[in-house]
């Protein structure tokens, strides 16, 4: 009985460094751009530029072009607004207080996108969702633009 006691105390132990120094070395940890992406795409939902646009043809969802307002001006999703990656935190409470709300994110490729997706489904909008490709894929397959 006496050694299952310290059995135990030896593995609650180990556990308890694990736990506590598994953030430590997280925190040393250097990623890049794409690792960070990469950590995102495995935590939001993602949709492909067809079903994309079956739902700009529905209507009544949000499209946001988090790109720079010059590349906004190049082209984008027609009725999309812009509001680049950087200010998307700050802005989105005041152009769209439904955090049920539809919305459509994407950028150039879908790597911001994809980051600002994530960022805003942790703020309460649980229907977010990233285009796969972004402007690119829309662009690609010929539909509407601006």
């Amino acid at each position: 009985m006496k050694r299952h006691l310290v059995l135990g105390r030896a593995v609650a132990v180990v556990l308890l460094l694990v736990l506590c120094l598994t953030p430590l070395a997280l925190a040393g940890e250097k990623l890049t751009k794409q690792d960070l992406v990469r950590r995102a795409e495995s935590r939001i939902a993602q949709i492909d530029v067809v079903r994309a646009k079956a739902l700009w043809d529905k209507g009544g969802v949000w499209f946001l072009d988090l790109r720079e307002p010059r590349e906004f001006r190049s082209g984008h999703i027609p009725g999309a607004l812009n509001i680049p990656r950087g200010w998307l935190e700050f802005r989105i409470d005041d152009l769209v207080n439904d955090r049920e709300a539809d919305i459509v994110l994407y950028c150039r490729s879908g790597d911001r996108s994809c980051l600002g997706t994530l960022s805003i489904n942790e703020m309460g909008y649980v229907n977010a969702v990233n285009l796969d490709g972004g402007w690119l894929a829309w662009d690609a397959a010929r539909y509407p633009v601006q």
